[in-house]
């Protein structure tokens, strides 16, 4: 581990007695209000894997959610596609909003009686927000892992800049540059092979589950991959693991 995931790590053997895991919440602020205030009830520390935003019915609330879990120490989200699109936008820059993902976002935020306050803390937040995180043989990342992120930590402004170096791995995985009949990039999952065995990766991004659970891969080598995105504000359901530590 680097610094200051050791440093993490050892206030949080000492303070908690795991960790809640969280998978994409976009919008669900309900169940993500359930999985947060059940993880202090345990004495959990909430890793909340991406996405905060898109889709769901309650944007504004989702993002007071992390923000306040993460000023009060008792959790923290890792960067996602959807958040750092979202910081984008909120600077100014030209991204394309879908109505029913970053548009319904930012016409939520724009209503909300604290919005103004409310895009003025995501854009700091979501910039300070870790690519991925290693906490001894977890790996937490939003879209796909390296295996770099065993030994490297994550850029310390990665959700203020153009994704490089191994960012891009983390944010959107692995794709080709084709496209599917969903409109989504093709994915590719050859990087859950390189997966060393002892090592388990945390991560969102796509819903592979078909029964409703998350849904966890084994690696070549050994290690697993488990996938937490379960469809929170697409029609499916959060869904969250607890480790004890």
């Amino acid at each position: 581990m680097t610094g200051s995931s050791s440093i993490l790590w050892v206030r949080l053997r000492q303070d908690f007695a795991g960790l809640r895991v969280v998978g994409d919440v976009h919008g669900d602020a309900d169940a993500f209000a359930a999985a947060v205030a059940g993880a202090q009830e345990k004495r959990l520390f909430v890793v909340q894997l991406g996405d905060l935003t898109d889709r769901g019915p309650d944007n504004p609330g989702a993002l007071r959610l992390a923000f306040a879990m993460r000023q009060e120490r008792r959790g923290l989200f890792i960067l996602g596609n959807h958040d750092h699109k979202l910081r984008r936008a909120l600077t100014g820059a030209l991204v394309r909003p879908d109505p029913e993902g970053l548009g319904e976002t930012l016409a939520q935020l724009d209503a909300a009686p604290d919005g103004e306050a409310l895009k003025a803390q995501a854009i700091e937040e979501i910039s300070r927000a870790p690519a991925w995180l290693r906490l001894g043989s977890w790996i937490f990342v939003h879209g796909g892992f390296h295996p770099r992120m065993l030994r490297e930590p994550s850029p310390m402004d990665a959700g203020a800049q153009k994704p490089d170096g191994l960012v891009p791995r983390a944010l959107f995985g692995q794709v080709t540059s084709r496209m599917r009949d969903d409109g989504y990039p093709q994915r590719l999952h050859n990087w859950v092979h390189r997966i060393p065995s002892g090592i388990t990766v945390y991560c969102g991004h796509e819903m592979r589950s078909l029964n409703g659970r998350p849904f966890v891969a084994i690696s070549a080598a050994g290690g697993r991959a488990v996938f937490l995105d379960t469809g929170a504000g697409k029609g499916g359901h959060l869904s969250w693991i607890d480790l004890p530590i």
